[in-house]
């Protein structure tokens, strides 16, 4: 770690503890040029998947695409935006754990869709109806039986 005030290379770590959020790692460093005292942050770089859209083209994950949808689909029927924001947190988690740099947007609508069938099965039927994109009515009937 390169000293702010001198530029020196060498420095030591004197004193390590987690933060008051207990979300990053804070160092006391001492400089062995100036001997001056400074501290450092280190913090996980999170990053969630880009995505891939059907013609191949690729984007950054956008909550608020994501949230728009979900609204679109629970538009009139009586569920809370505190169990939206956890549905939609759960969909973050698991993109984000999966541990892969790209996400196709057929899985991201499938996790819609198991999250969409928790919250409220109209909806569910909704957001399904436009993403299966169904040819017929038999295929359409059949979604609805199954839930």
């Amino acid at each position: 770690m390169r000293c702010p005030y001198c530029g020196h290379q060498e420095t030591t770590v004197v004193e390590t503890r987690a933060s008051d959020e207990g979300d990053a790692m804070r160092r006391r460093r001492r400089c062995s040029g100036c001997d001056k005292r400074f501290t450092t942050y280190e913090r996980a770089e999170l990053a969630m998947p880009a995505v891939v859209k059907k013609n191949g083209a690729r984007s950054e994950f956008d909550r608020a695409k994501l949230r728009a949808s979900m609204m679109l689909a629970l538009r009139k029927r009586n569920v809370s935006v505190d169990l939206l924001d956890a549905a939609i947190a759960r969909i973050e988690n698991t993109l984000f754990t999966s541990g892969e740099s790209e996400v196709g947007t057929s899985q991201i609508g499938e996790l819609v869709m198991r999250e969409l069938k928790r919250l409220d099965k109209v909806a569910y039927v909704r957001y399904a109806s436009v993403y299966r994109q169904f040819e017929d009515v038999d295929a359409f009937s059949q979604l609805i039986r199954e839930i």
